[in-house]
């Protein structure tokens, strides 16, 4: 990154890729910001700005690496890779930590677990200029991209049409709607849905308050 480049990132505020980190946050949430951009579209953390934008600085670069590289390596599981510049802004020492789009979605805080339990796992995405915790059809989905296993012998069940029937009527659906109007469980009504989103007929959407709905994909 050169140093235009950081300058207009400052300039133009936090957003869905950029995140702004005063001296000494704690690992856990470190963590958080660095899974939602793994599990998004990737972005960057620069320490040494407040969240209005002001230039403060950090005091030591040495305690940041460390505590990015730890977070990196041992409160994300998998661990996350990343990739660290030092900058001199305004005479402010500035650490800037970048986290591409991972290809081992989905990352979680690290919880011991050998396998990825939706009940507990604490995954997050990105959305506008926070990091909000994934769904249980968020997870699915990005174990899905990982996967890159396609829809074997996909068909439109009556789940799916009761879906569309219900998107016939209304702009939106959430899984709560699609079981009430089905008459089944969330848990069906949530695969229903995810296997729609798989197939590209329909389209998930998160607000900043980490509730999901899902629409027709636009043309």
């Amino acid at each position: 990154m050169k140093e235009v480049d950081l300058f207009q990132l400052v300039k133009s505020g936090e957003s869905a890729t950029v995140e702004f980190k005063q001296q000494f946050p704690t690992h856990p949430k470190i963590a958080k910001e660095m899974i939602a951009f793994a599990n998004s579209k990737g972005g960057v953390l620069i320490f040494g700005i407040k969240d209005n934008g002001k230039i403060i600085g950090v005091d030591s670069e040495k305690e940041i690496t460390n505590l990015v590289t730890e977070t990196a390596k041992d409160y994300c599981e998998p661990p996350i890779k990343i990739n660290i510049e030092y900058f001199e802004f305004k005479g402010k020492e500035i650490v800037v930590v970048q986290i591409n789009e991972s290809d081992k979605k989905p990352h979680r805080i690290q919880d011991y677990n050998e396998k990825m339990d939706l009940n507990t796992a604490q995954v997050y995405v990105r959305v506008n200029d926070k990091s909000v915790p994934a769904s249980k059809e968020m997870i699915r989905l990005l174990r899905n991209q990982t996967s890159g296993k396609p829809l074997v012998k996909y068909r439109v069940g009556d789940d799916e049409k009761k879906a569309f029937e219900y998107l016939e009527r209304n702009e939106t659906i959430t899984v709560k709607e699609l079981s009430d109007y089905a008459n089944i469980s969330k848990r069906r009504a949530s695969r229903a849905l995810v296997k729609l989103v798989r197939a590209g007929l329909l389209f998930l959407h998160t607000k900043e308050n980490g509730k999901e709905f899902f629409t027709y994909i636009s043309e």
